[in-house]
């Protein structure tokens, strides 16, 4: 908690908004996306999908294979405590649903499904995009598939194991428009990951990493992902790390208050 607040303190200090931003593409992804008001009818219908996790209070034994919960003590925990304090924040759902909106990602990966939330965000910012999720907790995983049904999402296919096991395969041969990282908070196992989803990108591919200020270790993986050589541009929102490939543009880092 005492590192993720001198780093906040920090972020403040280096981050601005759009004003000083000469590209092109990040201007526009700044105030066409990230400075726009979420769509009233998707905002409603992720606040339902939420509100009904946070009304839903069976207890659900949790299998980590991540660095583990700074909160919670214990394996067995409630699901509304699981929505409330380790779902997506709402403010990063909305997000989600116009980033995916806005870059018309048609084929989205993401590594952590929890209950949900973020994938059905994703899926509500663009609903003829296909998404594949990936959870390593058998319970957890079955409460988002079953909100899944539940809200009519059928977009979306759900797999259930180690990543390091599930992962490759996912990647062999095949391309994401975005690829969301949100399955491991530890540095060696984010950087990994990182590298093996390389074989999958495009031009135009986005990659997000979450929590990138979470740990010193993952604000380490974020600065070594940032100097890669494939890596052109990069977003830093503190709770977001943004990376792009875009050849045509020169390698360039932001700092952006979302």
């Amino acid at each position: 908690m005492i590192y993720q607040l001198k780093s906040y303190i920090k972020f403040l200090f280096k981050s601005s908004n759009q004003h000083g931003v000469h590209s092109p593409f990040v201007f526009d992804l700044i105030t066409k996306c990230f400075y726009k008001k979420t769509n009233p009818k998707k905002l409603k219908l992720i606040t339902a999908y939420r509100n009904d996790l946070l009304q839903n209070t069976s207890i659900i034994s949790v299998t980590d294979f991540g660095k583990g919960s700074k909160v919670f003590k214990s394996k067995e925990r409630s699901v509304d405590k699981i929505a409330k304090i380790a779902g997506i924040s709402y403010k990063r759902s909305k997000l989600l649903i116009r980033l995916t909106n806005y870059l018309n990602t048609k084929s989205i990966l993401e590594l952590g499904t929890s209950l949900g939330i973020g994938t059905a965000s994703a899926s509500i910012g663009n609903p003829q995009s296909q998404i594949t999720t990936l959870e390593g907790c058998p319970e957890t995983a079955n409460i988002a598939i079953n909100q899944f049904k539940k809200f009519n999402i059928n977009n979306i296919n759900t797999l259930i194991g180690d990543f390091n096991k599930i992962l490759p395969p996912i990647l062999n041969n095949n391309y994401y428009d975005l690829i969301y990282f949100d399955g491991n908070h530890q540095k060696k196992p984010t950087l990994d990951y990182f590298k093996l989803s390389l074989n999958s990108i495009h031009n135009d591919t986005v990659f997000i990493f979450d929590d990138i200020h979470w740990s010193k270790e993952m604000t380490e993986a974020w600065e070594e992902i940032k100097n890669h050589p494939k890596v052109t541009v990069t977003i830093d929102t503190f709770f977001w790390g943004f990376v792009f490939f875009r050849a045509e543009q020169l390698k360039e880092h932001f700092i952006i208050r979302v």
